[in-house]
């Protein structure tokens, strides 16, 4: 039975075939929201959306094209009246040290993990503007705060960029449109299929020491739909482990 405390709330979720997102959707539908699931591979959503008792509808989209998250965010408001809050889940890995990436390597990078997010930002905004008010999740990774994984150089990059970008963001809508907010969101090893699929191969995500479940993270980005914080972790003590990290490479945090 859902619980209500996200009743009457509609929620765009890019990147929701599988994951953290299929896992938000579930979550979000338990908590009374309805869900719009964004993705490019219509079986896994109509299998999500199959989970969610009703309250998800499947949106086929491409979020790496401009014109398509526009039709998206057109298509979603026409369909349901309008947007509470969006959250941009879609992004890759990748596995290769920094002094063998290519062109095409950090291209790709910045084309799933920050122009996605970016895309998706200034698309839903004009609709957030007209509202007043409006709430954007980026979701990023431990890996934005601390580069401590070689293999994913270019991801942690991105991950970095995609950081600034959202705090800037925030900043600029903020002047004048203060109750639209736009929060990150921190995981750190997640036990989805993200190691199989990064670029470059794996390793396995769910092998990895100190992981957590997709569910456990979509339940860190529900609160926060109702906290509307800037910045969350989805572990305790990761805060501490960023510090520690930077005292141990001789830099302040």
């Amino acid at each position: 039975m859902p619980d209500g405390r996200l009743q009457g709330t509609f929620i765009m979720i890019t990147g929701a075939s599988s994951g953290i997102g299929a896992a938000l959707a579930e979550e979000a539908a338990r908590r009374g929201a309805t869900a719009g699931l964004v993705a490019r591979r219509r079986a896994e959503l109509e299998a999500v959306a199959a989970r969610c008792a009703g309250r998800a509808r499947v949106l086929v989209g491409d979020m790496s094209r401009r014109e398509e998250v526009r039709r998206m965010v057109r298509d979603a408001v026409r369909d349901f009246g309008h947007i509470d809050v969006w959250v941009n889940n879609v992004g890759r890995g990748i596995t290769r040290p920094p002094s063998a990436l290519t062109d095409e390597d950090l291209d790709l990078m910045m084309l799933l993990n920050v122009k996605t997010a970016l895309y998706g930002m200034q698309e839903v905004l004009p609709h957030f503007r007209e509202r007043g008010a409006g709430h954007i999740i980026n979701v990023s990774s431990l890996l934005g705060r601390v580069p401590m994984a070689v293999m994913r150089s270019a991801y942690t990059g991105s991950k970095h960029f995609l950081n600034a970008l959202t705090a800037n963001f925030r900043q600029e809508v903020q002047e004048s449109y203060p109750d639209i907010q736009v929060s990150l969101v921190s995981p750190g090893v997640v036990r989805t299929e993200f190691g199989n699929n990064a670029l470059h191969g794996g390793p396995d995500s769910r092998d990895l020491p100190n992981s957590q479940s997709a569910e456990e993270v979509a339940l860190v980005i529900a609160d926060l739909i109702t906290s509307r914080r800037a910045d969350v972790y989805t572990r305790r003590g990761v805060r501490d482990a960023i510090v520690g990290y930077y005292q141990a490479v001789g830099e302040d945090p």
